[in-house]
């Protein structure tokens, strides 16, 4: 196996042709440079010179001017750096080494996939040196190491706009769709009839909040939902924060049964609930649901790891529960609590929409509604983020009187 000083020494991944016939294409077409702009940057060309060029012909561009040899080498001429490329001869090498600018986008997207993979050289380099160094909190490495290769994943996705008018043949054949269905539920189900009739279901890229002060029973409202919809087919991926992993099974395993999980946890039950207890557990054991119990995770690992998961499609997962929202941990960017909140929450949104499946994260209420009349629960009272409410598409909040009044 090739050692570290090895791989070295080789020479990085690049293709010059694929980068002087992206540069040639726009001398061709000046028009083409919005494709390549919308895939690549000046670094993610190999060659210095060609970075150099890119750069200029960029803000040539942004002068709203034409980018052609003469003011090519004009701007190059006047930053000192049209013989540091090759001169004006070697510009005129590029206009014709390819004869036309129709093939510029697959020209561009080989460039790009060179230069992420320079960079991921370049991180990994980075890595294994401050690994040898020894030097520092192991959980504070390892946040920064996912952080980096988390902002080259990031480089690799890219959206482009698409054309209303593309896109109506494809709407109509889903409303038609749903006309021929007629089903109530066209998102998720929630197991919950009442529920699914106000929401459709939970829809994709939707971000879902669920709200309520502690012992409301958001947990349970939550895994009852991932639940019923492992149970028809959907995936659900369950991140906890708050419990471990063997605490939630108990919770699931009891809930499916219908038995009390304090008669287990203490021991005293009775002849009717080990069959019932049984009968859940296969039921369960069938059900495409995952759980990370990770504790405090940061907002990067929460999305790499549900990234991995959906990618995977055998394990089918439609749904992704967050328990709970205040007990991630930020990209450490913030300057206060309420930044990093609004931070994980827009992250949160961006996860479910990437992914294209709803994100649903419960959330606590702040004191306060503990000293209104009626205490039942508002937009306001969403702990420590107004932007949480800007974020989220749905919020629901848990409310239970007899909390409260145990007369009721």
């Amino acid at each position: 196996m090739a050692t570290l000083e090895d791989n070295l020494r080789k020479v990085p991944p690049q293709n010059l042709e694929a980068e002087s016939s992206v540069l040639g294409g726009i001398l061709l077409d000046n028009d083409a440079i919005n494709q390549v702009l919308e895939l690549l940057s000046p670094g993610d060309f190999y060659r210095e010179s060609h970075r150099k060029i890119f750069r200029a012909m960029t803000e040539i561009t942004d002068r709203n001017e034409p980018v052609d040899l003469i003011t090519l080498s004009e701007f190059l001429k006047s930053k000192n750096e049209l013989e540091a490329v090759g001169g004006t001869a070697y510009l005129a090498s590029l206009a014709d080494f390819v004869p036309t600018a129709a093939n510029i986008s697959y020209y561009a997207r080989i460039v790009r996939e060179k230069g992420i993979l320079r960079s991921l050289i370049s991180t990994a380099t980075e890595i294994a040196t401050r690994g040898y160094e020894e030097q520092g909190n192991v959980d504070e490495f390892l946040d920064i190491a996912e952080k980096v290769i988390f902002d080259i994943s990031e480089k690799k996705i890219k959206a482009a706009f698409v054309a209303v008018g593309d896109m109506i043949t494809d709407t109509l054949k889903t409303i038609d769709k749903l006309y021929q269905r007629k089903e109530m539920v066209t998102g998720v189900s929630t197991g919950f009839e009442d529920l699914d009739k106000l929401t459709a279901g939970l829809q994709p890229a939707d971000l879902i909040i669920v709200a309520g002060r502690p012992g409301m029973g958001k947990t349970a409202f939550a895994l009852n939902i991932a639940a019923n919809a492992a149970y028809s087919g959907v995936g659900a991926a369950v991140f906890s924060l708050e419990m471990a992993k063997e605490q939630l099974v108990l919770r699931m395993l009891c809930s499916e049964a219908r038995v009390n999980s304090s008669k287990v946890r203490s021991g005293y039950l009775g002849e009717r609930d080990f069959p019932q207890l049984a009968k859940a557990a296969g039921r369960l054991h069938e059900a495409p649901i995952y759980i990370d119990d990770t504790p405090a995770i940061s907002v990067l690992e929460l999305r790499a790891k549900a990234r991995r998961l959906v990618r995977d499609r055998s394990k089918k997962v439609g749904l992704i529960v967050v328990d709970y929202l205040q007990l991630m941990r930020g990209m450490g960017n913030a300057s206060n609590r309420e930044q990093e909140i609004s931070e994980i929450s827009r992250s949160l949104k961006a996860l479910a929409k990437e992914l294209n499946i709803p994100v649903m994260a419960l959330s606590q209420l702040n004191r306060k509604v503990e000293d209104r009349t009626g205490r039942k629960p508002q937009m306001s009272d969403l702990r420590e983020s107004g932007a949480i409410e800007q974020d989220a598409d749905l919020i629901m909040f848990i409310y239970r009187e007899e909390l409260y009044d145990k007369n009721n």
